[in-house]
């Protein structure tokens, strides 16, 4: 079997250290650091991804991301591949798209956003790349440029970026998305399209290790709330900057939280910006930021709270029950039941929990001491789906 902690091995041979070095220059025991090499614990916080790959002196990417052969079975192979070339095209100001009406265009967008939120990756991936195209096209064109930098501010991070994320395509390519969505926001004067840019910029920051850039980035985006879809925009960016703050940056965890939950009150259940920021969401965010402090037992708890059917989107629904099965896989007992929750996510959306470097590694710690019953035939066969066997 494969698992994410070989890559971790590998990395410290190549650099000529040992268990201790490591393990030292990282913050951990040597016991943790064995247990992370062998798929025996998973590798799942950005804070203890970063230690560790500056104790390597390699870059986080290289040590939480891998390059998958083939996209999901939901995913057409090329898919990927296509947009990568509708990005590259646009970066060269060679769209090569059709210039239309933006109210086509947004209708275009709206559905495949729809699709995105119901985790239809298939669907998403064949119409993406020629939708891409078109959008740019036409805003060359100077047709209905404010609407269409609107768009395309939305349709690069919901979209693109989104999209490449769930289906483990390579980080540079969420880059790219998450500039080009930064660029068209820059050009408009309204602070919506500003707040969805910077929650782009900064989760791909996030991604990539960058924390620093990311509060920067964070720090210098507008938090109005005159109005609903503005509430729930900031919510957005005070949860980015609880997460930011538990994976070790300066903040108050619990302030950013509770901030965020109090614009939720004031909010209800909305989607602005197909953000699903809301009450049902509120909870969700807590376990993630939970999991990121290593709190897996306030994760649990927190888990236990949240009625999965009153999450209004799939996508966040898969989410929950990914999370839900991170903490459950650390609880004394709950073995089980984090495996049945990780079917779930995957019910709902196999390219997120096969994809994602944080489930897989809790796919491959759960597997590598999996045993002969039902249960573990059940993680054996997600494992193996994930590539993982």
């Amino acid at each position: 079997m494969s698992n994410p902690g070989r890559r971790l091995r590998e990395l410290r041979h190549a650099r000529g250290k040992s268990l201790a070095v490591v393990a030292g220059l990282a913050g951990i025991s040597e016991g943790h650091l064995s247990k992370l090499e062998r798929g025996h614990r998973a590798l799942d916080r950005r804070s203890l991804i970063i230690a560790l790959a500056e104790a390597l002196e390699v870059a986080p990417t290289d040590l939480a991301y891998e390059a998958f052969p083939a996209p999901d079975i939901d995913v057409s192979e090329t898919a990927a591949d296509e947009v990568r070339r509708a990005l590259l095209a646009v970066g060269m100001d060679r769209p090569g798209g059709r210039v239309l009406p933006a109210h086509v265009l947004a209708d275009r967008v709206a559905t495949l956003l729809d699709a995105q939120q119901r985790c239809q990756h298939g669907t998403v991936g064949a119409a993406l790349p020629a939708l891409i195209r078109d959008a740019h096209a036409t805003e060359s064109a100077g047709r209905d440029t404010r609407q269409m930098r609107h768009l395309l501010t939305l349709l690069h991070v919901q979209g693109t970026q989104a999209w490449l994320r769930d289906v483990g395509a390579p980080l540079d390519l969420g880059w790219q998305a998450a500039v080009l969505a930064q660029r068209a926001a820059d050009t408009l004067d309204d602070a919506v399209d500003r707040q969805i840019a910077a929650f782009g910029t900064a989760h791909g920051l996030l991604a990539a290790g960058a924390l620093d850039l990311a509060a920067e980035t964070l720090a210098a985006a507008p938090r109005p709330t005159a109005t609903t879809e503005q509430k729930q925009m900031t919510g957005m960016l005070v949860f980015t900057d609880s997460l930011l703050a538990a994976a070790g940056r300066t903040g108050d965890v619990q302030a950013a939280l509770d901030e965020a939950a109090a614009l939720a009150e004031r909010v209800g259940e909305g989607n602005a910006g197909y953000f699903g920021f809301g009450v049902s969401n509120t909870a969700v965010w807590r376990m993630a930021v939970a999991l990121e402090a290593g709190d897996h037992a306030a994760a649990a708890r927190l888990a236990d709270t949240v009625t999965p059917t009153a999450i209004p989107s799939p996508q966040r629904r898969a989410a929950y029950w990914g999370d839900r099965g991170r903490a459950l896989a650390r609880i004394r007992g709950r073995r089980d039941d984090a495996v049945r929750a990780l079917r779930q996510a995957e019910l709902i959306s196999p390219a997120r929990l096969h994809r994602h470097p944080f489930t897989r590694t809790t796919l491959a710690e759960l597997a590598a001491r999996s045993r002969d019953d039902a249960v573990g035939r059940e993680l054996r066969g997600m494992a193996h789906r994930a590539g993982l066997r």
